[in-house]
């Protein structure tokens, strides 16, 4: 059955002097079909929204809602047509209640005008109801968890009449239980006649909810895939032009000797577990398991961020005290931190500055750095490893997330690591930086370094890893060889299952 456009996009072009950011682009999206739009970083996916938000105006093409063509759309006039985002970075008031976030800008009034806030508190609640969430019109933002919070941004859009709700990277700091909620959410929006616009890394969530998938690839449309032709594979030979296997680097020799091994470790988050865990030198060691499991708090125990309560860290044979991260770092253990942003780069610093800081008396001399030496050494990191950037005075704020990632890798590799923890690595970042950041991982593990990957990916985990280790409330609930690896065998672990049953 054919359905009828709610809306189209007509032949977008948008350019910038020097760059056509987006050429010749259609696009149609019908009520209550979910769209899965996938494309790597810098393929038009953002551009293409704004100019569906009235954001951006496009250089030609036409925009139709209802059957009315619109050469630009305004803002108020997208907001008026029911198109509402969902932004990855979340855009509420904490200091104040969801109801107030809800109608911010649009509160009710009364006869005098006043503020009507028990029409608010009520109308609120409507739109709260069909999202099942735990918490009333009357609850400060400050004390909601970031799923929470994404779905008050969904209660938001409902409550603009929204038809079309555009959701950028929703589920990127969610759980696996709390993005299948936000999917199920999706779902009952669809069967409400609400459209979806899903924009997403995670290609397995746009397997699970898209209806179809349109692939953005430099600009212009790559491809489309009916609902029975989304597979994994065919959406990244869209994004990238070759195959999933394609991401993944096999490793060169087996590794057997052991690098880092650690002895009834007991960190903060689980003082009731003993860890016991070897990693070995040229291994990538996948670390899995579900949500709160304890596999930040090992990687923060070994870095010295949370010390580890009690238990033995060896490292090549010598016994290491680590209670704080320079103990770590000066042993050669380094952390490649999940919230890179926060905790892996300085954003208002250079790429110079950023690569360098780790080690800076390396370049200091009587006091003062040397800026021809470290500037060199960036210099030759940036080439290295192929970070996109103008040069390394460039601000990092300004790269995209894959970019960013690079940097912190810039900045342990210039200091020799013996051991690497990589927390979520690839979080956030599109198909073909995913790829680099693999082969970078790679790279290090045929050199000798020892890899533990922090990743809810079990893709990610099964593709990378030469062997899983997999976490349960703070235990390692088993480890699994190459040739025993599948989702199913790491799921059943993740929730207690032993080996055998695994099996």
């Amino acid at each position: 059955m054919t359905m009828t456009a709610l809306l189209s996009m007509q032949g977008i072009i948008k350019t910038y002097p020097g760059v056509t950011a987006l050429q010749d682009v259609s696009f149609e999206i019908s009520a209550g079909e979910v769209v899965g739009l996938i494309g790597e970083n810098g393929a038009g996916k953002s551009t293409l929204m704004k100019v569906l938000g009235g954001v951006v105006a496009p250089s030609s093409g036409a925009v139709v809602i209802d059957g009315v063509l619109y050469a630009q759309l305004t803002l108020r006039q997208s907001q008026g047509a029911g198109i509402a985002f969902v932004h990855q970075e979340l855009n509420l008031f904490e200091n104040l209640d969801v109801a107030a976030n809800i109608f911010a800008g649009r509160e009710p009034r009364g006869r005098l005008g006043l503020m009507d806030r028990a029409r608010m508190q009520r109308d609120a609640a409507q739109y709260l109801a069909p999202l099942s969430v735990p918490y009333g019109p009357d609850t400060l933002v400050e004390g909601l968890s970031i799923a929470e919070r994404q779905m008050l941004e969904i209660a938001k859009a409902l409550s603009m009449q929204a038809r079309v709700i555009i959701m950028d990277e929703p589920t990127s700091s969610l759980s696996l239980t709390e993005t299948d909620r936000l999917l199920a959410v999706i779902r009952d929006l669809q069967v409400r006649g609400v459209a979806v616009i899903f924009i997403t890394h995670r290609l397995s969530e746009v397997r699970a909810v898209a209806d179809r998938v349109v692939c953005l690839r430099d600009g212009q449309v790559a491809g489309h895939l009916a609902r029975a032709e989304i597979t994994q594979d065919a959406m990244v030979r869209l994004m990238i032009g070759r195959d999933l296997q394609s991401l993944y680097t096999p490793p060169k020799v087996t590794a057997t000797a052991p690098l880092l091994e650690l002895t009834d470790l007991v960190t903060p988050a689980f003082p009731e577990c003993q860890l016991n865990l070897t990693l070995r030198a040229g291994e990538i060691l996948g670390l899995a398991g579900l949500v709160g499991s304890g596999r930040t708090s090992l990687a923060n125990a070994l870095f010295g961020i949370a010390p580890a309560i009690s238990g033995k860290i060896t490292l090549a044979g010598m016994v290491l005290t680590v209670t704080r991260p320079a103990d770590a770092i000066s042993a050669g253990i380094y952390l490649a931190p999940e919230d890179r942003k926060r905790a892996g780069v300085v954003l208002d610093m250079t790429i110079r500055e950023n690569i360098t800081l780790a080690d800076l008396p390396a370049f200091a001399c009587y006091g003062l750095v040397r800026r021809g030496p470290e500037r060199a050494l960036a210099e030759r990191q940036k080439t290295a490893l192929r970070i996109k950037a103008p040069g390394v005075e460039t601000p990092v704020v300004t790269l995209s997330g894959g970019n960013q990632q690079k940097v912190v890798l810039a900045k342990w590799l210039s200091m020799r690591p013996r051991v690497i923890i990589f927390d979520e690595p690839t979080r956030g970042i599109d198909v073909g930086a995913k790829a680099e950041i693999y082969a970078l991982m790679r790279n290090l593990a045929d050199r000798g370094t020892g890899i533990l990957m922090i990743s809810s990916d079990l893709e990610e985990v099964i593709g990378v890893s030469d062997r899983i280790a997999v976490m349960c409330e703070g235990r390692i609930g088993g480890l699994l060889d190459r040739p025993d690896f599948s989702e199913d065998a790491v799921m059943r672990l993740a929730v207690g299952m032993n080996t055998k049953e695994a099996a």
